[in-house]
């Protein structure tokens, strides 16, 4: 079937939902296998036993961070969740390049956020705004999350770090993470409701507020080579980019381009922008070509695709902990404690 104009508009328009659901669906599969492989476990042998899959390491965001500063330190790749390794490095390269692109392109938890301030929106037929010094206050929790882990992170040795990278808690953080959701407790449950409650009327609760994670990804966003540029001869100040824009940037006021540790290159005021090379995506220089969402999708999609194949092919994905050692620190776990 030939495909029309109005095809091609509607595939560009729902472009980035579609790769958030094959990621989120990815990630599904990825849990399923998972659980697949923790049930070995629990019956203690008796039921055929299912691989574990690498892709969980994508999970364990500050064992990969570990693996990055021990990799700096020591010049090679930790065997225990080396996967998580080259997700984490392929995510950093992304930023490096769209900023924090991952976030509405990839991330479960960011397209999980968006549907529920879309239903806000549709519930209330209104956005929510705090006030700009409570907006303010808040949006600084995440990077004291994140300079916590990092205060402590950083300093240390590659020994300590691989001290800890080889210790049990870390060898099955896995599991444990699985656990803290498969018996979750009431106040996690309270807390996730909360958050879950409070995304519908504030977009981006949980992104704009508290995830350190997003909050290193913004910082390096900031460095990022290509930003949303505006032409300011063309821009007929109309303000749909603004109001349309889910990190509450003033898009139409910026000169010449985004320049924000929120943006996260979701690319609507792009989308919406009722003027013809008004709103780009150029190299943060503003010269060069400009890319088409289309190419902005192809680019994050190669890039996170071949980071991680690398890490297939190099034989650093696999993780190297034998099912053997793994049901002995199975009997073990909840003795072990984070140190």
């Amino acid at each position: 079937m030939k495909l029309n104009r109005s095809h091609i508009i509607f595939f560009e328009k729902h472009l980035r939902f579609l790769v958030q659901i094959l990621f989120a669906l990815l990630c599904i599969w990825i849990g399923w296998e998972f659980i697949q492989f923790v049930r070995y476990f629990e019956s203690g042998a008796s039921v055929h036993f299912h691989e574990r899959p690498p892709g969980v390491d994508g999970f364990l965001p500050i064992s990969s961070l570990m693996n990055l500063i021990y990799f700096c330190k020591a010049g090679s790749i930790h065997p225990i969740h080396p996967a998580g390794f080259f997700i984490f490095i392929a995510i950093i390269l992304i930023s490096f390049l769209f900023g924090k692109s991952f976030c509405s392109w990839f991330c479960f938890a960011g397209l999980l956020s968006e549907k529920l301030g879309d239903m806000g929106e549709r519930v209330f037929k209104r956005k929510f705004y705090l006030p700009k010094f409570l907006d303010l206050i808040l949006r600084s929790l995440k990077y004291f999350l994140l300079a916590f882990f990092l205060f402590y992170i950083l300093p240390m040795s590659a020994n300590a770090l691989k001290a800890f990278l080889d210790g049990h808690y870390n060898m099955i953080a896995d599991i444990k993470m699985y656990y803290f959701f498969a018996n979750i407790s009431t106040t996690a449950v309270v807390v996730i409701t909360l958050l879950m409650f409070l995304s519908i009327p504030f977009r981006g609760f949980w992104c704009r507020y508290l995830c350190p994670y997003g909050a290193l990804l913004g910082m390096v966003g900031l460095l990022s080579l290509f930003k949303i540029v505006r032409n300011q001869k063309s821009c007929i100040k109309c303000g749909l980019c603004t109001k349309v824009c889910p990190s509450q940037i003033k898009v139409d006021r910026v000169a010449p381009f985004v320049l924000s540790d929120e943006c996260t290159f979701c690319l609507k005021c792009v989308d919406l922008c009722p003027v013809q090379q008004t709103l780009e995506v150029r190299p943060f220089c503003g010269k060069g070509l400009a890319l088409s969402k289309r190419v902005v999708a192809l680019a994050v999609i190669m890039l996170f695709t071949g980071v991680t194949a690398f890490g297939m092919l190099s034989g650093h994905w696999q993780n190297r902990i034998t099912k053997e050692e793994y049901m002995v620190i199975y009997q073990l776990k909840d003795t072990l404690k984070h140190h």
